[in-house]
């Protein structure tokens, strides 16, 4: 008799009940296939690195003890999609039950169900053990509301797992919520703590994933990959994280800097959306170097918010609302995206310096990612879908559940408002305040017309005009309103003009 598990790339917790024993008659699958490079253009940093990790843990379950069967990009046997993969296994083992853990993205968890609806042995699905909530949960404490916003389910995780609580079932330090102290730029010092990560040389993976011909854009950096490759990788750059930089991750968590690409950011999201961490480990970490004095409250309750509320969250949105989240589109917004968004090759400092730095390591941090790339992106009314699509397919660590809502919802506000109270965007005035960036651009941050004039300026009173039938009656939108109505037309109209002749040549900014 033979057990086959399928294990998917974002599914390599060595900690799973899964492994607790070694059993003979259990068979654990891998599977590289183009299936899953091939559904949206992928970062080659993205495609290494799962893979990279994959082999790894093969390799781990191997040596302890447990059967495993890889399927390898290029094996002449692998037939590149999951279900076809699965029945000539099933077959070749002669398999008598099918297990697979809950996967995070609807379209798997879709395919992965329906397949094994029509299997002629037993199938069982088990949870992954990595979150803090089921896929209801979210969904279940909002019920009918129309907005879900993060705080109150956040408040509620953090009484259920009691983290920052006192007692007597206050928060610590008499707050929930210390955002307001989270703001202030970076003025370059302290210094950005070193790279904590690994280096490896994945130039032979990265050759053999090229002859396969899986498509990719991006630079791979094989020869000096800095991605964890394991769980023990990945918990030293937890401790390097906690030690060095959550400190002052509070202060400038929202803090931009040409001269800084990670400042005081974790890097730990890849390693904890494949499952090398868990999310209960890396927020009782947090919270313990607050207890040893370690670091500040509201560094570590900015930290904890993240995990503990904004991870769970969007993926109690995303499955409450999938599929139907994935085709929002509030504003109908269609335009393409400009062909910088593949090269970086644009005028404009801040979006030139994010979307290199993204494709050069696969990573940018959340600010910029929503108030650069996504702050352009709704002004110049980027297609959502086509936004999304992008987003998925350069971040690391970017997979669908905890991606869509953030790109949708909280960059674009496609779903409405569902998960923003407002959209998220600015003129060049808060660009500048948080980073430094305007410095040595070719545009000009103070100014709102001419050539020179920050594009940011007049495409963000073009968005509130056009919008405002849809946006006037937004309580956090009513200061800019007053403000526009102040006004002089004729000023109003030069700002539209300047919009209307950025928005006919976006590639050339």
């Amino acid at each position: 008799m033979t057990v086959l598990r399928l294990l998917l790339g974002d599914q390599l917790n060595p900690q799973h009940a899964w492994f607790a024993s070694v059993d003979p008659d259990v068979l654990y699958v891998l599977m590289e296939v183009r299936q899953e490079t091939d559904y949206v253009l992928h970062h080659a940093q993205k495609v290494l690195a799962i893979f990279a990790a994959m082999r790894e843990f093969a390799r781990q379950l191997q040596v302890a003890g447990h059967r495993v069967r890889y399927l390898a990009i290029d094996d002449p046997d692998n037939r590149h999609a999951i279900p076809d993969n699965l029945d000539r296994l099933i077959g070749e083992s002669a398999a008598t039950a099918f297990e697979y853990q809950a996967p995070d993205e609807w379209r798997l968890d879709r395919q992965l169900a329906d397949y094994a609806h029509g299997l002629g042995i037993p199938a069982r699905l088990v949870d992954s053990g990595h979150f803090l909530t089921r896929r209801e949960d979210a969904a279940a404490f909002f019920g009918t509301r129309r907005r879900w916003t993060m705080e109150p389910f956040y408040r509620q995780m953090r009484r259920v797992h009691h983290v920052l609580m006192e007692p007597d079932g206050q928060p610590a330090g008499g707050r929930w919520n210390f955002d307001a102290a989270n703001r202030k730029a970076w003025p370059g010092t302290p210094a950005e703590p070193p790279d904590p990560r690994a280096r490896h040389d994945h130039r032979l993976l990265w050759e053999r994933i090229v002859a396969a011909g899986v498509p990719s854009f991006g630079q791979p950096q094989a020869e000096d990959f800095r991605w964890p490759l394991n769980r023990t990788e990945a918990l030293l750059q937890l401790d390097a994280f906690v030690r060095n930089a959550l400190p002052y991750f509070g202060d400038y968590q929202d803090a931009m800097s040409r001269h800084a690409r990670q400042l005081f950011h974790s890097l730990l999201s890849f390693a904890l959306n494949v499952k090398m961490l868990s999310p209960r480990e890396v927020i009782a970490r947090a919270e313990a170097a607050w207890h040893a004095g370690e670091a500040p409250l509201a560094a570590v309750e900015g930290f904890v918010r993240q995990i503990l509320g904004w991870r769970e969250y969007v993926r109690g949105v995303y499955w409450a609302r999938m599929p139907a989240y994935a085709t929002g589109n509030f504003f109908d917004h269609a335009r393409r995206l400009p062909h910088w968004f593949w090269t970086g090759d644009t005028r404009m400092n801040c979006l030139r310096h994010a979307i290199t730095q993204s494709l050069e390591n696969a990573h940018a941090h959340h600010i910029q990612r929503l108030m650069l790339i996504g702050n352009f992106a709704l002004l110049a009314g980027l297609d959502p879908d086509a936004l999304h699509r992008w987003y998925l397919g350069i971040y690391i660590d970017a997979f669908e559940w905890v991606e869509l809502p953030n790109t949708l919802g909280m960059s674009q506000f496609a779903d409405g408002g569902l998960l923003a109270t407002k959209p998220y965007v600015s003129a060049a005035a808060y660009i500048h305040r948080m980073g430094d960036y305007c410095s040595g651009c070719h545009y000009q941050h103070a100014d709102r017309t001419g050539e020179r004039a920050c594009p940011f300026n007049a495409l963000y009173w073009d968005f509130l005009a056009r919008q405002r039938a849809r946006l006037a009656r937004n309580p956090r939108l009513a200061m800019p309103y007053r403000q526009m109505d102040r006004t002089a037309p004729a000023r109003l109209g030069e700002l539209r003009a300047r919009a209307a002749a950025l928005l006919s040549r976006l590639d050339e900014l």
